[in-house]
């Protein structure tokens, strides 16, 4: 009866440790970035991502024409990808968030601006901000 018992512990420690082997420390975009979005400044931000995959959207409102996009990101593998599209649809800006630096938008429409992130097997850190240029 010890033995079947001891059997029984030693094969549930076995699959306690195969499932938490499996688990790791990433977090996934659309589940849990950090976002400050309030009118003419949207700022994003999510550590530690891989191997990840998927579009996101956000509605943000521009009082101005333009905007200042502030990127510092860090990409090891894949590719991350800011597009902004102004009121009307109309693309705006689009640069690989590989690029690090201070840029400006075309002039587009004001009102509710889309900004769109596009994880294609990425993994980085990503942080960037879009302000209306004063």
């Amino acid at each position: 009866m010890r033995n079947l018992q001891a059997v029984r512990q030693a094969v549930l420690v076995a699959v306690c440790a195969a499932a938490l082997a499996g688990c790791d420390n990433t977090t996934s975009p659309g589940v849990n970035p950090e976002i400050a979005n309030v009118a003419d400044n949207f700022q994003y931000q999510v550590t530690d991502i891989r191997n990840y995959s998927h579009v996101d959207n956000y509605t943000w409102q521009n009082t101005g024409t333009t905007a200042n996009v502030n990127q510092s990101t860090t990409v090891t593998g894949g590719t991350a990808t800011l597009v902004i599209l102004d009121a009307d649809g109309v693309q705006v800006y689009s640069k690989s968030l590989a690029e690090n630096g201070t840029f400006v938008t075309t002039a587009g429409a004001a009102g509710s601006w889309t900004i769109r992130v596009t994880y294609a097997s990425a993994s980085a850190t990503v942080n960037f901000r879009v302000q209306k240029t004063t």
